[in-house]
């Protein structure tokens, strides 16, 4: 077991480019904690897709693959039935996976691959310059909606995590955020039991992660990091889903 000082052994000594107040760097330590305390590091197989994980390889030293936009959960589906012996996860976005990638995504849920997905929900496109995605909240403005998304013509948010969460082959599903201590410790916790679920052949398994986006929010790091707090009001944390040990 790691102490909460050890750099973690598979993440890269490199800068991060993300910027100020993002949520990122916090997730992408704790991904390579657990790929530390699970000895992973070998026989892992990461997927990053278009948007800000799209520089996923310059930060976790594991073979790292780039996908298309929206379509890293098929990629990864087909490199886990290939090679039923790694480890396979991917890392995606809010406007990634659950817009552009929606049909690869779900589908994958759907059949119970076994894969592990990561959402990043800053409930905009991060990368691409702000726009409205399936989860910005009702009547947060954007560079699309600039008076703010009106569910009579952008419709309601999209509750992923609660969606998957009613799939018969989805083995855990979960929703947390890193915006204090508390939450990254529970942060870990469900990454490790998603990549367990994984591991223990159980089916698909996805964590969707709350992240601040200072920039494309219109704030400074310190007010983005408890404006998350106003996201869970929309999005409930906690493990929606997941399925007892295999006999």
């Amino acid at each position: 077991m790691s102490k909460p000082f050890d750099f973690p052994k598979c993440l890269k000594r490199n800068t991060f480019h993300y910027c100020p107040g993002c949520h990122h760097g916090i997730v992408h330590r704790l991904i390579c904690e657990v790929i530390d305390e699970l000895n992973l590091k070998d026989k892992t197989i990461g997927l990053a897709s278009i948007g800000c994980s799209c520089f996923l390889y310059f930060y976790i030293d594991v073979d790292i693959l780039e996908a298309p936009h929206g379509r890293a959960c098929s990629v990864a589906t087909g490199i886990k039935r290939m090679r039923p012996d790694l480890f396979v996860f991917t890392y995606q976005g809010d406007g990634d996976f659950s817009a552009i990638g929606l049909g690869d995504s779900i589908h994958a849920a759907s059949r119970g691959e076994k894969i592990t997905a990561i959402m990043i929900n800053n409930t905009v496109y991060g990368m691409t310059g702000g726009q409205v995605s399936p989860t910005t909240l009702l009547y947060q403005k954007t560079t699309t909606t600039p008076l703010g998304r009106d569910p009579q013509r952008e419709g309601y948010p999209l509750k992923v995590a609660e969606i998957l969460a009613t799939f018969e082959a989805v083995a855990f599903c979960a929703r947390s955020a890193v915006n204090n201590p508390k939450r990254v410790k529970e942060t870990k916790n469900y990454l490790k039991k998603a990549f367990k679920a994984q591991l223990e052949n159980k089916g698909f398994s996805y964590v969707e992660i709350l992240s601040s986006c200072p920039v494309n929010w219109r704030m400074d790091a310190v007010s983005a990091n408890y404006h998350v707090d106003k996201l869970t009001e929309v999005y409930p944390l906690g493990i929606f889903k997941e399925l007892p040990p295999k006999k």
